[in-house]
């Protein structure tokens, strides 16, 4: 059976290529053009991957994920002009899968939902390369959960976004070990040849938000490896 995309672009003619491209590629789309529209849709029809423009009238691509999020995590690619680092950022923060900028490639658009699809089909503990077991994590007052996308600080719940609480669990579930940016970035999303080398500057983003979330401890450390990335310490 045909995966099925849902497109969701106010521009009529952006949302008749990505439906020639898909169709020729094999899948099977749907189109809608606000995020209003979207939601209604997804109410009665299943979808594989959405495609989620940004500007858009009624209901933008922000709004329109914070809303999916909250029932679904169905992939998500968000399909934009606002190209700025921080634009990506927002969106990878409020659960996008992954982030491509207007004007882009079909082809290289089609390689993203594959990877997404790859990746929704596999076991999360399998992608982040841990041990099954090892998808809740405790350290000292820390407990950090894949299975309900959760981080606790002495019982306290902390307010992190998904790709935060997967980039602190990748780093716990291989302490020592010293993470380049762009390891870290082509791990949790998709990378295509047209992206800036500058877009990894999202890991730093991050990383600095989980500090400021997490705190200062005895027992962990986040170490940054200066010109290279980072690196998570346990102390006994």
């Amino acid at each position: 059976m045909a995966h099925k995309i849902l497109i969701v672009d106010d521009d009529v003619n952006i949302c008749q290529l990505l439906n020639l491209y898909l169709i020729k590629d094999g899948f099977s789309t749907a189109i809608c053009h606000n995020g209003r529209e979207a939601l209604k849709i997804l109410e009665k029809e299943k979808f594989d991957v959405i495609l989620l423009d940004i500007m858009m009238p009624e209901m933008d691509g922000f709004e329109t994920l914070t809303e999916i999020r909250k029932t679904s995590r169905i992939p998500v690619i968000f399909v934009s002009a606002k190209g700025e680092s921080m634009d990506k950022i927002s969106g990878l923060d409020i659960g996008a899968d992954d982030y491509v900028t207007k004007p882009f490639e079909p082809q290289e658009l089609i390689s993203r939902i594959k990877a997404c699809l790859r990746r929704s089909a596999e076991p999360i503990a399998r992608r982040l390369k841990v041990k099954a077991d090892a998808s809740d994590i405790t350290l000292g007052s820390l407990v950090v959960s894949l299975k309900e996308y959760t981080v606790t600080k002495n019982g306290i719940k902390l307010e992190m976004a998904p790709k935060e609480i997967e980039i602190l669990h990748h780093l716990i579930t291989n302490p020592k070990r010293v993470h380049s940016r762009e390891q870290l970035f082509h791990h949790l999303w998709t990378r295509g040849p047209n992206e800036k080398k500058s877009d990894t500057r999202t890991i730093d983003v991050h990383v600095k938000r989980i500090r400021e979330k997490i705190g200062e401890s005895d027992k962990w450390k986040i170490e940054t490896v200066w010109g290279v990335g980072y690196k998570f310490l346990i102390f006994d």
